[in-house]
């Protein structure tokens, strides 16, 4: 067989694998006279396989179901040899559709309305929606590739799911308007009705990434490949610009691709179970220019529309990890052609940087001249990145009822001690399903080697990270002076004894001559390595390559840390009702300034809206405060005081500007663990995921046994389940962290990557957006007000998101994220703009460790780098509930924004925060009255001291009794959650509440305010 032939072939056996099931099939099944497989099944094969399908091709599809199914839902009792099911276990979606969400449990009653929809429409619709995406060849033939590839992209993408409204919701009135009966429900749909916790594009991912291994290796079958891509941390961290920060993650991003593009090429993107790549623009933009699909197909895309950076493919889309289901026989060699391709590309990036570098300083040298700069470049990228690999064959074989399993618990007995419950296959789990489970005359379970998925994921994992920790160690000698960015690689030179010249005497370098041509390349005295000035050049490079591939002109907004600490100021200023004209003296200086500053996307299509002068503040106060900033002899200071006392004059702030900005950074809980499923927390029982009347006919008919076992054990991982981790971690870093960060507040999003979040934001933002961020990622709004909540508390007009059970709904479109079991935690750092982005860097990564280990992970913390000297920290838990969440206002961030508003407002005098602490730290433990039965006394006598201190600090009128309350409520439950003493907490939230709310901060507290003494 030719490989031309062998090739389509595969295809060909996904296309079939592809319509062994009707993407309807939830809903016509026990309705439709043809079956759910006459109809658009057998209509699709017939337009595909005019001549009728291969039998071998049917055997492969056939055996790459019962793995599918086997790996991701339970068997459930039918008569012997492959009878029919037991009519107990049969379930209509149409009469009680519920959805259960695969990671949480949580169960979704689907609107009414499917009944009124008759089978033959529903029949039509999909028909008509698949065909429309068969693809010919030039001959007129059907393009197979080309045509899976479109149902793999487009498939679960209906036109009810792209025009009609989400139909899904967890508490729906009788009677309510259905609009459109499928709407967001199409790429919802279950693949069994039994287990509505996987959908149907689930399962004919799966099903066609097996089939496609079994065509193209007959005799080996299937074997599942884990990559992984690195250095990703010290890599991102050695950045000097929020500019660097997202060009090291963008740049490792699309790495990523690069060694993910060899599987797609080879095996299609369907055999990647992790992560999932349907909809990734970076993937869209590879079908439509190297694939060939219609461009008109993407016309609606936001990468398609974007001009900004807003656009989805400047978004680091992509982790640095997958795992692929591909033919055993091919395996090695397609990780040997990643780590090539990998490397081959950043061979020729890092030339295309260098030349751009080399033609911009204007030097008189060319490629062809080969200078030593071309030559230090090759070398300083010679295994970059670096790639770890391992493979697992899938493939077992059958005796006696069971599955032989020896060489598989021989190979993972290398990683795990005898009865280590993290081994698969020392689990109770798997001691359940291993054998052959009978009911009467009705077989109820068989195992197949599906089943045995989540121990070859385990031995794949640990194989995988073996390898990482051998690491082969070449050393390459650097001379001279080093690279100013990542100080361990030596900068580029023409001449090699350049490297050699003190700082100060290198007047004629190429970064010096650069400096003077391209200064956003190279800040003065920057002199920087090859992998440095690629991530510097990365944003031109890439914004070149998007254009050629979408006809767009992008461009890249770079936001500075002023700019967002600013925006804040500019942003008050605006709100002023009785803004007066901008003074005469600033506006002599404005008008001079010859730059705009990019501001955040959200403040600045406010600014659009306004009239000619405040966009002209707007975008020159940050250039001209910068300009002056920089100034450095006598005159210059001058200058900066006279800008200065212009600024906090009456006339136009009334106060300081803002300085200050925050870093945040996010990372789901243990997402190892959620991958593996080795957590207690997470695991779900099989009962958990079963159709209600499923479960109710089980709980009656199996009250013990060896049926009772296998429906109370833990449910294995499975590809399901990584599919769905990984399609809610895209919909959350790609659509949801961007929205709010940049929608909803005045912050820049620097990366978003699976459970990854880099974002800088304005401080008067930064606590609702860190809990809107943690509320977005599991799907959760802990409030039966959530209008309420969203007003004063999130400080937005209304309700932005609908969160509930998993799901976030924006607008029309619909999310399914990681649900309410998944937690994330954060750290936040406020700095001065002036702070070195380093060191910044080092105290935020520093603040996330402390979340997850001293905070014991769904926790917060947050430091305050205050430029006097001193530092605050606060570290907390999202909630001080261990079960069930309290009320979105009565948790410690909720609590700290009130807080932090009282101050801001002028309500609360900022001598309340330092009074207060003065003697809280003085109280004794709340353990002491807990000995005694009398901590409700203790909480009673913490609440009259904090009121009392309110009253006397507080502004005339305000009533700050519930503020009080909740502070002393909130500090005695985090005190006993923590051990840290009540009063000790309370004193924290006083400190970092009212640095927060700051007269700068808020703007509504006037100067005069601020010395006003109450009492």
């Amino acid at each position: 067989m030719s490989d031309r032939h062998q090739r389509d072939e595969r295809w060909m056996a996904k296309l079939v694998a592809w319509t062994h099931d009707p993407a309807e099939k939830a809903l016509v099944l026990f309705r439709d006279p043809a079956g759910h497989e006459g109809g658009t099944v057998r209509a699709l094969r017939q337009a595909l396989f005019p001549g009728g399908v291969p039998s071998r091709l049917i055997d492969v599809a056939r055996r790459a179901d019962r793995w599918a199914a086997a790996a991701d839902r339970p068997q459930f009792p039918r008569q012997r040899d492959d009878g029919p099911f037991e009519a107990w276990t049969q379930v209509r979606f149409d009469e009680r559709p519920v959805l259960i969400h695969p990671l949480s449990g949580d169960r979704i009653e689907v609107r009414e309305g499917f009944r009124e929809i008759q089978p033959a429409q529903i029949r039509a619709v999909s028909l008509d929606h698949f065909q429309s995406r068969v693809l010919r060849t030039a001959d007129g033939e059907i393009d197979h590739e080309r045509t899976a590839l479109a149902f793999w992209r487009f498939g679960p993408r209906s036109r009810a799911s792209r025009d009609g409204r989400p139909s899904i919701d967890a508490a729906v009135p009788p009677g309510e308007d259905l609009g459109d009966p499928l709407g967001a429900v199409w790429d919802l749909l279950p693949a069994d009705t039994r287990v509505p916790d996987h959908t149907i594009w689930a399962h004919l991912d799966l099903t066609s990434s097996l089939a496609g291994a079994f065509a193209a290796d007959t005799e080996g079958g299937p074997a599942l490949l884990v990559v992984s891509f690195g250095p990703v941390q010290e890599f991102i961290a050695q950045s000097r610009s929020t500019s660097d920060l997202w060009a090291g993650s963008h740049l490792l991003s699309r790495i990523a691709w690069e060694g993910i593009k060899v599987i797609c090429e080879e095996a299609g993107p369907d055999a990647v179970i992790y992560p999932q790549l349907r909809g990734v623009a970076i993937v869209d933009l590879w079908l439509q220019r190297e694939k060939g699909l219609p461009s008109e197909w993407f016309a609606e895309e936001a990468w398609r529309i974007a001009e900004s950076d807003a656009n989805p493919l400047f978004a680091a889309a992509l982790p640095n990890k997958l795992v692929a289901v591909v033919p055993d026989a091919e395996a090695n060699t397609l990780a040997e052609k990643i780590r090539e391709r990998t490397r081959s590309w950043m061979r020729e990036r890092a030339r295309q940087a260098v030349a751009e570098v080399v033609r911009h300083a204007s030097m008189d040298v060319v490629a062809a001249d080969s200078p030593p700069c071309y030559r230090q470049a090759e070398e300083q990228v010679a295994g970059f990145p670096e790639v770890h690999w391992a493979v697992v064959p899938w493939s077992l074989s059958t005796t006696d009822g069971g599955l032989d399993v020896t060489a598989l618990g021989d190979a993972l007995s290398v990683f795990h001690p005898p009865g280590d419950p993290a081994n698969f296959l020392e689990s109770v789990t798997w001691k359940t399903l291993s054998r052959k489970v009978d009911v009467g005359d009705a077989t109820f379970y068989e195992p197949t080697p599906g089943v045995v998925y989540p121990a070859l994921y385990g031995l794949a994992d640990r194989a995988h990270g073996a390898a990482k920790s051998v690491r082969v160690f070449e050393q390459r000698p650097q001379h001279g002076y080093r690279c100013s960015l990542c100080g361990e690689r030596e900068w580029l030179a023409l001449d090699p004894k350049e490297l050699w010249l003190a700082p100060r005497r290198r007047t004629g370098t190429l970064w010096a001559q650069l400096q003077n041509r391209r200064p956003s390349w190279a800040r003065q005295g920057e002199h920087l390595c090859a992998l440095c000035a690629l991530k510097r050049l990365w944003p031109v490079l890439f914004s070149r390559d998007v254009a050629e591939g979408t006809g767009l002109e992008l461009r890249r907004y770079v936001v500075s840390t002023h700019t967002v600490a600013l925006s804040t100021s500019i942003e008050r200023w605006l709100d002023r009702a009785d803004r007066p004209p901008v003074p005469e003296e600033l506006r002599r200086r404005l008008d001079r300034v010859t730059e705009r500053a990019a501001l955040p996307a959200g403040l600045a299509r406010r600014v659009r809206e306004e009239d000619d002068e405040a966009r002209i503040v707007a975008h020159r106060l940050p250039v001209l405060l910068d300009e002056v900033g920089d100034a450095a002899d006598a005159a210059g200071l001058v200058e900066i005081e006279a800008v200065e006392r212009v600024l906090r004059s009456d006339e136009f702030l009334g106060h300081r500007p803002e300085a200050y900005y925050a870093l945040v950074l996010m990372d789901g809980d243990l997402m190892g663990a959620w991958l593996s499923d080795t957590a207690a927390l997470h695991r779900l029982r099989h009962l958990d995921i079963w159709h209600p009347d499923i479960r109710a006919e089980v709980e009656s008919r199996f009250p013990d046994g060896p049926v009772r076992d296998y429906v109370t054990a833990p449910r294995p991982a499975s590809p399901a389940r990584h599919m769905a981790i990984s399609s809610a971690l895209n919909a959350f870093s790609l659509d949801l962290a961007r929205f709010i960060v940049e929608e909803l507040y005045k912050g820049k999003l620097l990366y978003a990557g699976g459970d990854d979040v880099l974002a800088m934001v304005a401080v008067d933002d930064l606590l609702p957006a860190m809990l809107v961020l943690r509320l977005a990622y599991s799907g959760i709004f802990p409030s039966d007000q959530p209008e309420r909540m969203w007003r004063e508390v999130l400080g937005q007009d209304g309700a932005r998101l609908d969160l509930r059970k998993g799901f976030v709904r924006i607008g029309q479109r619909l999310h399914r994220v990681m649900g309410s079991r998944a937690t994330a935690s954060t750290g936040a750092v406020v700095a001065h703009h002036t702070a070195p982005l380093g060191s910044v860097l080092r105290s935020l990564r520093e603040a996330e460790r402390t979340a997850k280990e001293r905070g014991r992970r769904n926790a917060f913390c947050l430091h305050l780098l205050k430029r006097s000297g001193g530092a605050v920290e606060l570290t907390s838990p999202w909630f001080c509930a261990e079960g069930d969440p309290e009320p979105l206002d009565e948790s410690p961030v909720g609590l700290l924004i009130r807080l932090q508003r009282a101050f801001g407002t002028g309500d609360l005098s900022r001598r309340a925060s330092f009074l207060a602490q003065g003697w809280l730290n003085d109280l004794p433990r709340e353990a002491i009255h807990s000995q005694t039965n009398l901590s409700t006394m203790y909480e009673e006598m913490l609440r009259k001291n904090i009121a009392y201190q309110f009253q006397r600090q507080g502004e005339a009128g305000a009533d700050l009794r519930d503020l009080a309350a909740s502070l002393a409520a909130v500090a005695c439950r985090l005190g006993s959650r923590t051990g840290v003493g009540a009063g000790e907490v309370a004193a924290q939230l006083l400190s970092v509440a009212e640095f927060l709310g700051r007269e700068s901060r808020k703007g509504t507290w006037t100067a005069a305010r601020a010395g006003q003494t109450h009492g």
